[in-house]
């Protein structure tokens, strides 16, 4: 695998984290000053007295879009999305054990460890050319 595409890999790993997070924290913010407000920053106002770390959201989704830009052209649609999804599920899972962001706790057994593990080998084998 060339040093690009190994970045892009990479990149579309962490953009994965980086959907979850946004997911967890745009949805405790909107429940915080509403959906609407929320998505069309109309309830700006309101958010500025938020903690700070509600605001990833939108540096997440910036990045979420700098990774498929950059990685989509070098491992093609199917891969990048493939990576994405592994990195994203895999981050969903440690979120939803450890309730991050104040989401409830959900158990990860051995169902949800095989489908991460299956999911991760369908994922490499969309990087086989």
């Amino acid at each position: 695998m060339s040093g690009g595409n190994a970045l892009a890999v990479s990149m579309s790993l962490v953009a994965g984290v980086a959907g979850t997070v946004q997911i967890a924290v745009m949805g405790r913010l909107g429940d915080r000053i509403g959906v609407v407000p929320a998505f069309a920053f109309t309830g700006y106002a309101d958010a500025v007295h938020q903690p700070w770390w509600l605001w990833l959201g939108g540096l997440m989704g910036a990045f979420v879009v700098l990774t498929i830009t950059y990685a989509g052209p070098r491992l093609g649609t199917t891969a990048t999305v493939a990576v994405f999804l592994v990195g994203q599920f895999a981050a969903a899972a440690v979120v939803d054990r450890y309730g991050l962001f104040g989401l409830d706790r959900i158990p990860v057994g051995w169902p949800r460890v095989l489908g991460l593990t299956l999911l991760a080998v369908g994922a490499a084998l969309t990087l086989k050319k």
